[in-house]
């Protein structure tokens, strides 16, 4: 059974309302990582590339797009569409990039 366009945009409306009611953006920015690589990776995790295609826009490694595919999988922030060749990674909702957490600073040692 193939899907009409229109459903597949209606389902992938639903996960990303569902996937933002479920996840804060903070959880899904700590899952994905604090790089903006790995930030630009996800959000081409739209269901429209292959893993290959996203490392090639990326430049990362596919060694290492592979391992952090299986992460974002494994924590629930992205879904495999399709199967063996035609697999697409889906992201459950884009991240903005202009929302991106500050990195903490460390706790200054009360001991000097």
């Amino acid at each position: 059974m193939k899907l009409t366009e229109e459903t597949d945009q209606l389902l992938r409306c639903l996960m990303h309302i569902l996937g933002r009611a479920s996840m804060p953006i903070k959880t899904v920015y700590d899952l994905v990582g604090r790089g903006d690589k790995q930030i630009q990776a996800f959000n081409l995790c739209d269901g429209s590339l292959s893993q290959s295609e996203v490392s090639k826009k990326t430049k990362i490694d596919q060694g290492q797009l592979s391992r952090t595919f299986t992460r974002w999988v494994e924590n629930g922030i992205a879904f495999w569409i399709g199967v063996g060749k035609d697999a697409r990674l889906l992201h459950i909702y884009p991240l903005p990039s202009n929302t991106k957490p500050k990195a903490k600073k460390p706790k200054k040692s009360k001991n000097r």
